[in-house]
């Protein structure tokens, strides 16, 4: 990590207190993953209203994305940095105060603010204060939050609740987003207000038919589906599948594997392109599944995360150093936005949909279903991802630039095509 050094010491301390924000964001938002599911069907919810319940998150992400966007471009990054962690810090509390669904639904959905403004503005701060040289560098330094805080937390919230019960395990929750809250206060920024920024939401959803980000939008999409399908049944399928195993232990092994992932991923991409590491995610992902929809052992579910974890910690870091790529400044929150905003969909249609269809066929059984989206994410990739077929195989594949890069001059779009 020896890029750190040859920064200014004030962006040094801007990304420290950054860093710090962030995993405690991470951590308080995924302490509930290994056990919100377990209190909504405690409520009295069946497998069709857990997955509703789950899938309402996405909808106030995609309620607050464009506003959340522009806001990040126009007001600057550390408004909505301080909105995110407001929301993961209160929402715990909201749900240790009711146990009726459709309060919950409401709950979930205000909860899904937080990831729309958060991990929109900590990336485009982050980009904001890295060299483009080093780009993918420090995105992939400084996206080690995500797993570290996908580690800590599901351990927190699973081993509080083993021993202590839902309340406490909601208070802890909470208490990392106060503590969260407190160090976002102290980032520093230098915000510059675009005039191009002030838009409204019909020109940031017209944004979605950019080349630039249509492909990456479409990819997330299907990813998203595999995994919101991920987050709200796997504690789910391992009752059923009477495995004794600690839920949290299952994202644990995926936050390690995050991990150690992005240590590599985002320094090589730099030097060899961001498409073919896009490409081994998704070939990741797609493995990841097959390994779940065949589980029927402790090692069977631990090694199906530890897969999707090196999956997520390659692909979500890789999408934001692409769309940094693809896009000035004055316009990073709303292409960040637009382009999580397949990811956000595919979250909030795994819940519901696969939840009744998992009534049917159980839950072994949606998980097939997601190996035939990992699949199709490969396949579109490897054709769509640039202007023609051959472009686009050769991108991916990391043989050929990424024509859609700002700076690219028209003589090297030519020798891409």
């Amino acid at each position: 990590m020896s890029v750190f050094a040859k920064l200014e010491p004030q962006v040094r301390r801007n990304l420290t207190v950054l860093f710090a924000a962030g995993l405690l964001f991470w951590s308080g938002l995924a302490a509930h993953l290994p056990t919100l599911p377990l209190y909504i069907q405690q409520a009295g919810a069946n497998q069709h209203w857990v997955g509703i319940v789950m899938g309402s998150f996405a909808v106030g992400l995609l309620v607050s994305r464009p506003w959340l966007a522009r806001l990040a471009d126009s007001r600057g990054r550390k408004l909505v940095l301080l909105i995110g962690m407001t929301a993961v810090a209160l929402a715990p509390l909201g749900y240790l105060a009711t146990t009726s669904i459709l309060p919950l639904i409401g709950l979930r959905a205000f909860h899904g603010i937080s990831i729309a403004a958060f991990a929109l503005a900590y990336s485009a701060l982050v980009v904001d204060l890295s060299p483009p040289p080093h780009r993918g560098e420090l995105i992939g330094y400084m996206s080690l939050v995500n797993p570290i805080g996908l580690a800590l937390g599901p351990a927190i919230g699973g081993f509080t609740h083993e021993w202590f019960g839902f309340t406490p395990m909601f208070l802890a929750a909470a208490s990392l987003g106060l503590v969260g809250l407190l160090c976002t206060a102290q980032v520093q920024e230098s915000r510059v207000v675009e005039q191009s920024a002030q838009q409204g939401d019909s020109q940031f959803w017209r944004l979605l038919g950019d080349d630039r980000i249509r492909v990456p939008a479409i990819i997330l999409l299907l990813i998203g589906l595999t995994f919101g399908t991920l987050s709200t049944f796997v504690p789910l399928y391992i009752k059923e599948a009477g495995v004794s195993l600690n839920t949290g232990l299952f994202y644990t092994a995926a936050a390690m594997a995050s991990f150690a992932i992005r240590l590599v991923a985002g320094p090589a991409s730099d030097r060899y392109g961001r498409g073919p590491f896009i490409s081994l995610s998704l070939v990741f992902y797609t493995l990841s599944m097959v390994i779940l929809w065949q589980a029927n052992s402790s090692a069977s579910f631990l090694l199906a995360g530890a897969i999707e974890g090196a999956g997520s910690g390659t692909l979500i870091p890789m999408m934001a150093a692409l769309m940094a790529d693809r896009s000035l400044s004055h316009e990073r929150g709303r292409m960040f936005g637009i382009c999580m905003t397949g990811f956000d969909i595919g979250i909030a249609l795994a819940g519901p949909i696969l939840g009744a269809v998992a009534t049917q066929i159980g839950y072994r059984g949606i998980f097939g279903i997601c190996v035939g989206l990992g699949i199709a994410a490969i396949v579109v990739f490897l054709t769509q991802s640039s202007k023609n077929l051959s472009a686009s195989w050769r991108f991916a594949l990391g043989q050929g630039r990424d024509i859609y890069a700002v700076g690219i001059t028209s003589e090297s779009n030519k020798g891409a095509a």
